[in-house]
């Protein structure tokens, strides 16, 4: 049929995390007596901050009452919650005009729809192993998509070389599900390669609160020229908690301009068409998230994942097994003993050690033979599973 669009068949199946889940789900219902540690999925265990709920509670009451009732709202976003963005990014002095702000209904929403702007006929690099939006969204839209592979001799930080060319660039960083980060001087290429070659580049950086390291950018916008070659997605999904609500938000600055065309301004025409937007008492929550009060309850949050980060990072260092991540990400990236894939590791884990964990073959392109594991469990698990990796590796599998 000439309607259909038949770039839908070049994705892959769309299987990988239902196997996941109803392999586990299986094996906890044959083995109720033991103990499952979840270390595969990315979700947060913490409640919201005080401030957020509040703010919930109090944005429902005014939705109940005439004169303080909000119905359709502007659908970048309230002048209020793009205010909270501007002062989160300005606390570590970067200026953003609210017009270059658009309010969303979660990272994953406008990393998905990023692409409208972009011709079908872009060349759109991937740096792989990576979240499978970046692929599949530009598959879907017929895209060609040219992998840049993140390996261990490159620390899975692969940086651009004199002939990369490409359109559009999708960079994550601290990185989903690699744990790597890049330095400010390894972003900096990205950057000057971008406006020296006219590409854009999508950056991803839902993972910023996790960042320790001084060396390490939270926003793309801290490096010089950034304005002329970066969109920045970000999500308060794991800054706040944030993964039950959905709301985030993307950057799109006034200096970004391609072939005679503002980015922003496009961007501004796309969600005024396609989007209603994200609703008030969301908004609020928001608001108060990034309020001081939110971001220091957050700052808790986040200090216990990257504490679990640590004692699963000290487990394997101890145990003498290579990784990446642990610091400045919530996640690590570990190698499958020899002659193992990523799904039979898995199984090992499961079936060995009561273990969960996530298959790199779910992330593309240099995952195979990999796992990631999330430090987004309680530390209880967390310590508990340190301990059954340690033991197992040493060991040896």
């Amino acid at each position: 049929m000439r309607g259909i669009n038949s770039a839908y068949g070049q994705l892959p199946p769309a299987f990988f995390f239902s196997r996941l889940t109803k392999t586990v789900s299986d094996y906890a219902a044959d083995h109720p007596d033991r103990r499952l540690l979840r270390l595969g999925v990315g979700d947060v265990s913490g409640p919201l901050a005080p401030a957020v709920i509040e703010a919930l509670h109090r944005a429902v009451d005014e939705q109940s009452r005439k004169e303080s009732f909000h119905g359709y709202l502007p659908e970048t976003g309230t002048d209020f919650m793009k205010a909270a963005v501007a002062n989160y990014y300005r606390r570590r002095d970067m200026i953003l005009s609210a017009k270059e702000i658009f309010i969303s209904g979660g990272a994953a929403d406008d990393l998905g729809a990023i692409g409208n702007l972009f011709a079908p006929n872009a060349r759109v690099l991937v740096a792989e192993p990576a979240y499978p939006a970046y692929v599949d969204t530009n598959r879907m839209a017929g895209r060609e998509i040219l992998p840049l592979a993140g390996t261990r001799e490159n620390g899975f930080l692969p940086l651009p070389e004199a002939d990369t060319d490409a359109d559009v660039v999708y960079l994550c960083s601290p990185n989903n599900p690699t744990g790597a980060a890049y330095t400010r001087a390894q972003l900096q290429r990205w950057v000057d390669w971008a406006n020296a070659c006219g590409a854009v580049i999508v950056f991803d950086a839902a993972y910023e609160a996790f960042v320790q390291d001084a060396d390490v950018p939270h926003s793309i916008y801290e490096l010089p020229g950034a304005e002329k070659c970066a969109v920045e997605i970000c999500s308060l999904s794991k800054t706040a908690g944030f993964t039950g609500m959905r709301l985030g938000y993307t950057v799109v600055p006034e200096t970004l301009v391609r072939d005679g065309c503002s980015l922003r301004d496009m961007w501004t025409q796309d969600r005024t068409t396609r989007t209603n937007g994200v609703s008030y008492v969301l908004q609020r929550a928001g608001e108060a998230a990034l309020s001081p009060a939110g971001v220091s309850h957050s700052r808790d949050a986040v200090a216990v994942y990257q504490e679990n980060g640590r004692i699963l990072s000290e487990a394997l260092m101890n145990a003498g097994v290579r990784f990446t991540g642990g610091r400045n990400a919530p996640y690590i990236w570990l190698p499958c003993p020899e002659g193992q894939s990523g799904w039979s590791f898995f199984d090992y884990l499961l079936r060995t050690a009561q273990i969960v964990v996530t298959p790199g073959e779910g992330f593309g392109g240099g995952g195979e033979k990999h796992v990631r594991l999330s430090c987004f469990g309680s530390r209880e698990d967390t310590e508990e599973a340190a301990e059954r990796l340690r033991r197992l590796f040493q060991k040896g599998m």
